[in-house]
């Protein structure tokens, strides 16, 4: 029980908020050590002060013992305490020394440290930096005056990687930037990828109704949200559930006094009458049918799966060729997509059976590509007025008024196509051809990690 409250109040801590923030303070110190790493090595590897180095206790103690020494052995014992990092050598007086002139030569030896190990001030001490001789010869210098007036010069070599001034400013911007970065790009991942996932379960269930809840992970307010969504799917999925079964009860409910209706017909003497009462039964039965199954409309439950959508285009081709009714094809040969093939079935059917019942010439033309699937059902007749390419979506709405099914239908085949399509996550819209006619456009979007892919034979 301790556990379980310690890991909800560890969530409720993990904020969005509280994120940005440790980013920003974590990028900040990330930085600031980088440039006190690079100021340390800089300081000490490329240019090294001659109290960093660790060689004055040696130089001091080699200063005394030459200074002890007789003044004919002094230079014997100078090149003799010479080795590959540090040369040594003696001269007799200041005038030997072809040193640089540098104003603070001497002022660079006045540290506590220096006059301490070597006795200053009454030694005079200066030093010299590589940049500072004629040459560049690249070697730092510490000249000793001794007791009698004599001078040992030791020369040490500098680092090989030497930087100047705008060399370490650039690498000190470059690190800051690398390290802004890495850290923003940790923490970005850490936001970025819990809504990935909430992306990716939404359109899921875009495209199946069926879809599983998705995993609440990430930041409090990330989590929240994918609770929240979970539980608004949860109450459409029960909805529709209910929905279905109270209109599988209504359809049964009123076919069966229509069948009454047919049955007491058969005794009516009066032929045409009862024709009369057979077609109006016949009519509110397809009408009931047609409305029901728009209501409930069990294509728009179908478990969504890859199908090749250029073959079930060229299967519906076919059966209008059967009727004797020709229809145009322009697209791949193949293109497997990730859909609902008998609702798409649907869709097409009834844009192709308007096309074929109030125009002529239709066609069908299959677009496809990374991000999304277009499918336009074409045709050259009157068309539809634009002020009504909306308004014959609405259930009901019929452009010919009359209740004939000869040459109508109740005015939802529009409107149930629509729905499909946009339970899938795309569009369907009207456009009036420039040569006369209409073009219906079908867009689809192609789910991240299920790639549209044609296939050629």
């Amino acid at each position: 029980m301790k556990g379980s409250k310690a890991g909800r109040h560890l969530r409720a801590r993990d904020t969005i908020a509280r994120w940005i923030a440790l980013t920003t303070i974590v990028a900040m110190l990330t930085s600031l050590g980088f440039n006190a790493l690079f100021t340390q090595l800089a300081g000490v590897w490329a240019y090294p002060p001659l109290t960093e180095t660790g060689l004055l206790e040696k130089v001091s103690l080699l200063s005394k013992l030459i200074e002890a020494s007789h003044v004919e052995q002094r230079e014997h014992l100078a090149a003799a305490a010479s080795d590959s990092n540090l040369n040594i050598s003696w001269h007799a007086s200041r005038e030997e020394l072809e040193v640089p002139t540098v104003p603070d030569a001497i002022s660079r030896t006045t540290t506590p440290q220096v006059q301490r190990l070597f006795n200053a001030p009454k030694r005079r001490l200066e030093a010299y930096q590589p940049s500072e001789w004629p040459q560049q010869n690249g070697h730092y210098t510490l000249l000793v005056q001794l007791m009698d007036g004599s001078w040992l010069m030791f020369s040490l070599s500098s680092r090989s990687w030497g930087l100047g001034q705008w060399q370490r400013d650039l690498i000190l911007v470059v690190l800051v930037l690398l390290s802004t970065g890495l850290v923003t790009l940790i923490a970005t991942r850490r936001l970025a990828r819990p809504l990935q996932q909430f992306a990716q379960g939404a359109r899921r269930f875009g495209v199946d109704f069926r879809a599983p809840p998705i995993e609440p992970v990430g930041p409090q307010e990330i989590r929240q949200a994918i609770l929240a969504f979970n539980a608004m799917q949860a109450q459409l999925q029960h909805f529709i559930n209910d929905r279905t079964q109270m209109l599988a009860a209504i359809s049964h409910d009123l076919r069966t006094p229509l069948t009454r209706m047919r049955l007491r017909g058969e005794f009516i003497e009066d032929l045409e009458q009862q024709q009369r009462l057979f077609r109006d039964v016949d009519e509110m039965q397809a009408m009931i049918n047609t409305s029901l199954e728009f209501f409930r409309d069990d294509a728009r439950l179908e478990q969504a799966t890859p199908f090749d959508l250029a073959e079930l285009l060229h299967t519906l081709i076919d059966d209008y060729r059967d009727q004797s009714i020709d229809i145009t094809f322009s697209g791949p040969p193949h293109l497997v997509f990730f859909g609902r093939p008998l609702g798409l079935k649907r869709v097409i059917t009834n844009l192709l059976d308007n096309a074929t019942k109030y125009a002529c010439d239709p066609a069908v033309e299959l677009r496809g590509d990374d991000e999304q699937v277009t499918i336009l059902v074409l045709d050259r007749g009157p068309g539809i007025p634009v002020e009504n390419h909306e308004q014959v979506f609405a259930p009901f709405f019929r452009l010919e008024t009359s209740r004939n099914k000869s040459t109508g239908g109740v005015g939802l085949g529009l409107s149930a196509a629509r729905a499909i399509v946009l339970e899938q996550g795309g569009a369907l819209t009207l456009n009036t051809r420039k040569t006369g006619g209409l073009e219906v456009r079908v867009v689809l979007p192609v789910l991240k990690g299920e790639a549209v892919g044609q296939r050629n034979n």
